[in-house]
């Protein structure tokens, strides 16, 4: 029974030193010096803000991406002990001696080093040659600007890493099948490749376009599958179903993961609650919720309440009046009610409060018991602090003349009755017969005259309206929109009939103490959708570029320059390794479809065993790059050249597996391999020297004359290289 025991233990391990020796310099290039410069640099000013909201615990939204590479970059900072005290004010800033700089740093750096035995097991795995696995690794090991953006508290390195192990777990989970399906191994893999996709999309949603590349292989592969007659239904039911769930359920559920943990940690008001809607910022602590708190849940007759528009754009604002009237004759000529104006206003005011009021009741206080209002019941809205109704009539609005004007009603003694009746209509209810809500009911108000809808037009008015947003009664119902929708944000029983006394209650805060909570399904639909929906006002910078330009590197970043000497940082690419990456790319798709071509005439250049390892190089490597790199031209954004460098990892990947197929296949003789092996070491060299050329534009380590500089410059670099080969 204890036989076993009498043999010794063994356990062998097969370690691959070309691997180790790449991680040891990935490590030593992305490591060396990362405290340096202890200064902010370029985008640092704005994670850096993000990290310190999550040491303490601050609310923000961020809509360049989902949550998981912030929490990353704040794991970081937790692990030095960074307690968020820093201002995040300008870039260049000196940090201070709290901020653990080297720990900020630390994972992007770190992504960035693994990243070149990543490259090199990639292209292991597709059975190419070690002398192209290297080149490949070598390749990302030199590349000035992927060196730079790993070496800063920034995201692109870690989005790469992913992009790169996902391809990676995928391609040893498709080589494992083979030979031991449904092994350890092969579930290991598996379900990596569907955590690596995830944990892409989580730092950015350019990660998308890779998982879609992973998908769209597993795809075709999970296709052939099923066609292989070898297999039974029932194996090929098991593999498609595990596929589904390591490729679409795991990545699904955490991505939920990560903003559950985001929503966890953030539960603090901050500085972006007026983007959410008020029951998300109710749910947080301080802030909105210390208003709030206790406010009666049912809306009556003769409730005071400030309504906010739900759509929040160009501006969080709320139905707001004041004593100014609209000018007679606007700037156009057109005339106008001279009715008191009506506006939405982007601040919490006084003058934001009304009164729901029973049209067929005259007390503007809450009976005892309350009456409360449903959908469908009629109402008069009461601006509080001028006692005038809520009115609108066909009049054309201020800046929208298809729509009507909205106003506070004065009674002029002219042909212009009041037509202040609004009907009830609550737009997320699950009844005819729902009670009006505060802060849950999304209601329209629809008027009973004209049957216009209340809405927020977003246009700003002129001076005359200071400033403020227009409002106008939508007569041409397009259908739903959130610009119609209203709810109640603040919300108290009025108890003060005379108005001098109601003035003074409007004053005070509400006060009562019950608390709200939305669920996390709610709070995460809600923030995905303002994630995606947001858009800040494109403005031009500087830096920014085409996706022409990222191609040729015909732009470049100046990242930081030190305030007193010329040491300087550049995101600069390596001018050999972008050229001739594109070079191979193009090569690649002509080369293909002349294979293809030739195939389809039963011409076969490749042997039967090189076409198909041929064929997924080309998905993966060239595949990643068109889907990394042709969206951006359909993005109306700012774009900066690090939006290429997830394209340029896959290009490099490609680019030393052309340079075999070329040895290969197109070099019939020894004595063109030989001369092209001479030419590709040359290559390298070249590169190489490159690298060395920009090292103190890559690292700012070193003081530079205005001459050295210059001499630095992409352009003028390859001039000279050029001149000395």
């Amino acid at each position: 029974m204890f036989g076993f025991l009498k043999r010794p233990v063994v356990v062998t391990f097969d370690i691959n030193l070309n691997i180790v020796a790449l991680t040891g310099v990935g490590l030593l290039s992305r490591l060396w010096q990362l405290s340096y410069p202890r200064a902010v640099v370029f985008d640092e000013v704005y994670y850096g803000q993000y990290v310190s909201f999550y040491m303490k615990r601050i609310f923000f939204l961020d809509d360049s991406g989902p949550p998981f590479g912030h929490m990353l970059l704040a794991l970081g900072g937790y692990l030095g002990g960074f307690d968020g005290n820093f201002l995040w004010n300008r870039i260049g800033a000196e940090y201070s001696s709290n901020v653990p700089v080297w720990s900020l740093r630390l994972l992007p750096a770190l992504a960035g080093a693994l990243s070149v035995p990543v490259a090199y097991q990639i292209v292991s795995e597709l059975h190419f040659s070690h002398c192209a696995a290297m080149g490949a690794a070598l390749l990302m090991l030199i590349e000035n600007a992927l060196i730079t953006q790993s070496r800063l508290m920034l995201l692109e390195s870690l989005l790469i890493f992913f992009n790169l192990l996902a391809v990676l777990s995928y391609l040893k989970f498709f080589n494992s099948q083979k030979h031991s399906s449904f092994s350890l191994r092969w579930w290991f893999w598996l379900m990596l490749t569907g955590v690596s996709c995830s944990c892409a999309v989580g730092i950015r949603y350019m990660g998308v376009f890779t998982y879609l590349l992973v998908l769209s292989v597993a795809a075709v592969h999970a296709w052939h599958l099923i066609g292989d007659q070898s297999l039974t239904n029932i194996v090929v039911f098991c593999h498609l179903l595990a596929r589904a769930v390591a490729l679409l359920v795991i990545p699904v559920v955490l991505y939920l993961l990560f903003f559950y943990i985001h929503l966890m940690l953030l539960y603090r008001s901050g500085p972006h609650d007026q983007i959410m809607s008020s029951a998300f910022q109710a749910s947080l602590e301080g802030g909105l919720a210390r208003i709030t708190q206790g406010q009666p849940l049912e809306v009556a007759f003769g409730s005071q309440v400030t309504l906010r528009n739900i759509f929040g754009k160009p501006l969080p604002c709320w139905l707001h009046s004041h004593q100014s009237t609209y000018p007679m004759i606007y700037e156009n000529g057109r005339g106008s009610s001279h009715q008191q104006q009506v506006t939405c206003y982007p601040f919490k005011d006084v003058n934001n409060w009304w009164i729901v009021k029973d049209p067929g009741r005259h007390p503007l206080v809450v009976s005892n018991p309350p009456r409360p209002v449903r959908h469908g019941d009629i109402v008069q809205l009461v601006h509080g602090m001028t006692t005038r109704f809520l009115n609108t009539h066909d009049v054309a609005a201020p800046l929208s003349p298809h729509s009507q004007e909205v106003s506070c009603y004065v009674d002029y003694n002219v042909s212009m009755p009041a037509q202040n009746l609004w009907r009830l209509d609550i737009v997320n209810r699950e009844s005819d017969r729902d009670i009006w809500k505060t802060i849950l009911s999304e209601v329209r108000f629809v008027h009973v005259n004209t049957s216009a809808i209340l809405k927020l037009s977003g246009a700003h008015l002129p001076d005359w309206g200071f400033r403020q947003l227009e409002v106008v009664g939508e007569k041409l119902s397009r259908g739903h929109h959130e610009s119609m929708v209203w709810n109640v944000e603040e919300h108290r029983y009025g108890k003060s009939q005379e108005q001098r006394e109601r003035e003074l209650e409007l004053h005070l805060p509400t006060q009562v103490d019950i608390s709200r909570n939305l669920s996390f399904m709610a709070k995460f639909s809600e923030l995905q959708w303002r994630m995606l929906t947001l858009r800040s006002e494109d403005s031009e910078h500087k830096y920014s570029s085409t996706p022409l330009e990222w191609v040729t590197l015909d732009t470049n970043i100046a990242y930081w320059l030190h305030p007193r000497t010329s040491a300087q940082i550049h995101l600069l690419g390596n001018i050999v390794i972008w050229d001739s990456a594109s070079l191979a790319t193009a090569f690649y798709a002509l080369l293909f479809l002349w294979y293809l071509l030739r195939r389809q005439r039963s011409i076969c250049d490749l042997p039967e065993d090189a076409w198909p390892r041929w064929v997924l190089a080309g998905a993966l490597c060239a595949g990643g790059w068109a889907l990394n790199y042709l969206p951006f031209f359909l993005m109306e954004k700012t774009l900066f050249l690090y939006h290429y460098l997830p394209a340029l990892a896959f290009q490099i990947l490609l680019l030393p597996i052309v340079l075999q197929h070329i040895s290969d296949h197109l070099c019939r003789t020894q004595l063109q391999r030989s001369l092209f092996s001479a030419l590709v070491v040359a290559w390298y060299s070249s590169a190489c020297h490159v690298s060395n050329t920009l090292r103190p534009l890559t690292y700012g380590d070193r003081s530079l004359s205005p001459g050295e500089l210059q001499a630095l410059r992409w352009k003028d670099s390859w001039d000279i290289l050029i001149r000395k080969y």
